[in-house]
């Protein structure tokens, strides 16, 4: 059995919302992230704790990995070269490109640019209908999501920055990552994998 820091069980570590990918239903983790890894496990005989990032900086979820309180990060998360100094990623598991969602009630100039923290998505696409701002950037899968139940919201375009979506891991977790990687292959090979993106709309990987 792959050793894990729980032995016996995966623990990973996300960040919500992040639909489809990462989403918390009453309290309880679901999502595409997470059904992959439940998938995962069931191959590696392994057990599955999904914990929840609260930080407001995304990129603080990777400090679990260094203070050892989870065994991988899979969370929507693009590789980066920045984030690939600090982390060992997988492969990429998929790929997608920006989306940008707009008012459709509104039109206007861009006259700045304005930052929310990780977990005030919500808040900005508040804004957004309220005509505070003119648009909102996000990976193209996850607004679609969000700006779904929003009719005066819409996903206007796809900036084409192909995204690949990876798991990380500890720099010295070579041996996790391999097995995980093998078993996502697995998962292709036998087709749950795109029985998986059947279930979870929209995280058919960009062409």
């Amino acid at each position: 059995m792959i050793p894990t820091l729980d032995p016996g069980t995966l623990v990973i570590q996300s960040a919500y919302p992040d639909p489809p990918f990462d989403i918390m239903e009453n309290g309880v983790a679901t999502g595409f992230d997470i059904e992959l890894m439940h998938a995962v496990c069931a191959r590696l005989g392994l057990a599955l704790r999904a914990l929840a990032y609260t930080g407001e900086d995304f990129n603080g979820i990777f400090a679990g990995l260094a203070q050892r309180t989870c065994d991988a990060v899979i969370s929507g998360t693009t590789i980066t070269p920045e984030r690939a100094t600090i982390v060992k990623f997988s492969q990429p598991y998929l790929v997608f490109n920006q989306g940008i969602a707009v008012n459709r009630r509104l039109t206007g100039d861009i006259a700045d640019i304005r930052y929310y923290p990780y977990h005030g998505i919500e808040t900005a696409l508040d804004d957004l209908e309220a005509g505070h701002i003119g648009l909102v950037i996000k990976l193209f899968p996850v607004i679609s999501w969000l700006v779904k139940d929003r009719p005066s919201l819409a996903v206007a375009m796809q900036v084409p920055t192909r995204e690949r979506l990876g798991i990380a891991f500890a720099p010295d977790r070579t041996d996790l990552c391999d097995a995980i990687e093998a078993a996502i292959q697995a998962l292709r090979d036998d087709g749950e994998f795109a029985r998986l993106q059947a279930r979870w709309p929209g995280t058919q990987a960009t062409v």
